[in-house]
């Protein structure tokens, strides 16, 4: 095989990739639904920690476990944010001006 059909391949597992991530955020948004209705914190180092085991069990390398769950961290730091969301949506922005607007009140 040559670059080109490595890279394919590459490209193919990254359309997967991005697949199961947003299935992942999917599940995460409900959880944060959950989490809104029950009060529950965001952040939960134990469960984190589960998650961090379990994922390093499953590895089987060349990526070091200590690389692997620099990875994870940045999923969950991700997935908290899409919870927080769930919790509390972002406040309306104020309506914009328009040119109009802007030019009237210079």
């Amino acid at each position: 095989m040559d670059i080109a059909d490595w890279r394919k391949q590459i490209d193919e597992l990254d359309l997967r990739l991005v697949e199961l991530l947003n299935q992942r955020a999917k599940l995460a948004q409900e959880i944060g639904k959950l989490k809104r209705n029950t009060s529950m914190p965001i952040y939960e180092p134990k469960r984190e920690k589960i998650i961090f085991e379990n994922v390093q069990k499953a590895n089987k390398g060349p990526l070091p476990d200590a690389e692997l769950k620099h990875v994870y961290e940045r999923i969950i730091d991700v997935m908290r944010k899409i919870q927080q969301v769930e919790i509390q949506p972002p406040a309306e922005e104020p309506a914009r001006a328009t040119e109009f607007d802007a030019e009237v009140n210079d």
